[in-house]
């Protein structure tokens, strides 16, 4: 007979609840054949359309969401050969859509909500199916908890952001891993350890950066700040949002080639509508996109500096 297998779709490939949410399932279903994957807010899609889960197995999509109807179309055709389809979301994005009228499947599981981080609200749904649940699903409780910290902003548990700092300086996939290999303590890995060793030297050559290339610019009654960072979006912006009251922060990672957009504490401004505008999503304090066009505009304004430069050269 073959053996039943587990899907996970979460998100990626660095993050830290996405992560959480996958290990969770992972062990929950201890002993069993479970295949994770990691895609990010643009490929998700193409992800899900490319896993052919057989009928009775199952599939797990936890922290992210997708907006096309090819998708809904190929979960559409799973759900009715017979697999089991869990949907666990927990971003402003896709709980719009899903109030707008989409998302319109026969999931086994549907919970989109943000009271919680997706690890956490998928710890606690899977922690609710029965009493009888493997002794390394609920040692990993603690580590639920300090995704959900850590991804919301909190940052009342010692330790969480450093840790959602080592795994985005993990490769991408080794971070799951070590959360499905912990022992009981939660204590890392070598793998982790590794990683942590050379977070403290990237972020202080990534501040150097962001600071090199920051840009201000005012825009009626607030302000945008742009800049580059390698990876540590958030730590930047927490730190300039200290002192650059209602700003906007536009930093373009050069690690993932995608726009984070962060604002200053003292601003209510929902960024997860300006990722979606711009064609990607998130949280009202902090959301993302890829924006088409980027490498383009970078060549048109050098073509346009060559092409001055060069008038008098080519018409010699």
């Amino acid at each position: 007979m073959k053996e039943k297998t587990i899907h996970v779709v979460s998100h990626g490939p660095h993050c830290f609840d996405g992560a959480a949410a996958a290990a969770s399932i992972a062990r929950f279903y201890d002993g069993q054949k479970v295949e994770a994957h990691f895609p990010s807010n643009k490929t998700v899609g193409d992800t899900l359309r490319r896993l052919h889960p057989a009928p009775g197995e199952e599939l797990w999509i936890t922290d992210i969401s997708w907006n096309d109807d090819a998708t809904d179309d190929h979960l559409r055709k799973l759900i009715a050969s017979g697999v089991k389809v869990h949907w666990i979301d927990h971003h402003k994005t896709a709980m719009d859509r899903l109030a707008a009228g989409g998302y319109q499947l026969d999931f086994a599981t549907k919970i989109v909500r943000d009271e919680f981080s997706a690890a956490k609200l998928t710890y606690e749904h899977l922690a609710s199916l029965g009493s009888e649940v493997p002794h390394r699903f609920t040692a990993f409780a603690p580590m639920v908890e300090s995704a959900d910290d850590n991804d919301r902003w909190i940052h009342a548990i010692p330790g969480s952001r450093d840790l959602g700092l080592v795994l985005r300086a993990m490769p991408a996939r080794e971070g799951y891993e070590a959360f499905v290999a912990m022992d009981d303590d939660l204590g890392d890995t070598p793998a982790m350890a590794t990683a942590r060793s050379q977070v403290q030297n990237e972020l202080k050559r990534n501040r150097n950066l962001a600071t090199d290339t920051r840009v201000d610019r005012k825009l009626a009654d607030m302000t945008l700040t742009s800049a580059l960072c390698d990876g540590y979006a958030g730590e930047i912006a927490d730190e300039w949002g200290k002192s650059s009251p209602k700003t906007v922060f536009a930093l373009f990672d050069v690690r993932s080639r995608a726009m984070s957009f962060r604002r200053s504490p003292d601003f209510d401004f929902d960024l997860s509508r300006l990722a979606e505008a711009c064609g990607g999503g998130g949280h009202p304090a902090a959301s993302g996109a890829n924006i088409l066009g980027l490498p383009e505009a970078l060549g048109a304004t050098v073509a346009a500096a060559v092409h001055e430069l060069g008038k008098d050269h080519w018409t010699g």
